[in-house]
């Protein structure tokens, strides 16, 4: 091999290592690359809802305690008596009259309770009057000095056969106010029956002294 073909054989070497080292540095650089520090930081998106606490509760409205109106009228502040008494074929009809004699304002609400006795105290004579369903009960407030009635039907007991009625003498109305524990007397003299005849009828009180039927 002459001279000439040696410089060939040797250039052509250098190049083929030189294209080696190129394709190495290319390698390298590719593969240590770096992200650039130019990117900026990722930022909260300022378009997203704010996050809203759970609500609390609200406290329930308290209702006003109804206003206290005055109380049952207690038997030691009435005057109770007979008012207007009026008689028609085989009854008497009479009036008791409620009276507020304190300085209270109070009030009543139903029906009296009544019945016949021979004293004060006495035995009941009979059964109690019974309540007249048509006078509804009614709400009545008694200011001082102010009064109430019910209005008392009493059949005569002549009506009765004796065997039936069993007539005795009574000497007073035995009168329980409407609601109330405490009786007062009345003196009423009439004939009543001891055995168990509805004799009284009695209406729910309503407001005013009343009068005869």
């Amino acid at each position: 091999m002459d001279s000439t073909q040696r410089v060939a054989r040797r250039a052509l070497a250098a190049a083929a290592l030189t294209s080696v080292a190129v394709l190495a540095t290319a390698c390298a650089s590719s593969s240590t690359t770096t992200p650039s520090t130019n990117a900026a930081p990722a930022t909260p998106d300022s378009t997203a809802p704010a996050t809203t606490p759970a609500a609390t509760p609200a406290a329930p409205a308290t209702t006003p305690a109804a206003p206290s109106g005055p109380g049952p009228c207690p038997t030691t502040s009435l005057r109770v008596k007979l008012g207007a008494s009026q008689g028609t074929a085989g009854s008497v009809y009479t009036t008791i009259v409620f009276t507020n004699t304190s300085t209270a304002t109070c009030t009543l609400y139903g029906y009296p309770g009544v019945s016949l006795t021979t004293g004060r105290p006495g035995t009941q004579i009979g059964k109690a009057a019974k309540e007249n369903p048509a006078t509804p009960r009614q709400l009545v407030t008694l200011h001082p000095q102010k009064s109430a009635n019910a209005l008392l039907r009493i059949v005569d007991a002549g009506n009765y056969p004796a065997s039936t009625c069993g007539p005795k003498n009574s000497s007073y109305l035995q009168v329980y106010p409407p609601n109330q524990t405490t009786q007062v007397y009345i003196r009423y003299r009439t004939v009543g029956c001891a055995k168990p005849v509805t004799l009284m009828t009695v209406d729910a009180v309503r407001p005013g002294s009343g009068s005869g039927a």
